[in-house]
């Protein structure tokens, strides 16, 4: 991240925790998600691990959120003030982790259908 200015740099960790808590996810969730280490998605979101444009390209793809937001281009997001957002966080906050994670590979496969189905007309 040596060519990304340092107000941005200090922007990321903090945007990154607050988009996996907005997505109602754990690190262990997300690590597990992104095949890596709990203690790295918690080095990401200090700002003592450098993270690639890769791994920056798939934390915003995984939390639904773009990326330069994740990057600080864009002003904070209202959509966390969505009261069926925060209903829905609360209630996936209270799922088994292994039901969580079946809910989003389920998810995740109704997102890829969708994305086929408007590629091909």
């Amino acid at each position: 991240m040596n060519d990304i200015p340092s107000d941005k740099v200090a922007t990321i960790p903090t945007r990154l925790r607050a988009a996996r808590e907005a997505a109602g996810l754990s690190q262990g969730q997300v690590a597990k998600l992104m095949s890596m280490h709990r203690p790295t998605i918690s080095e990401m979101e200090a700002g003592n691990r450098r993270i690639t444009a890769d791994e920056l390209a798939r934390l915003a793809d995984l939390y639904d959120t773009k990326l330069s937001w994740l990057l600080g281009d864009a002003p904070e997001r209202a959509a966390t003030d969505d009261p069926k957002l925060q209903l829905a966080a609360r209630e996936l906050s209270k799922l088994k982790p292994d039901d969580l994670d079946r809910l989003l590979k389920l998810i995740a496969a109704m997102k890829s259908d969708d994305d086929e189905k408007g590629s091909n007309p």
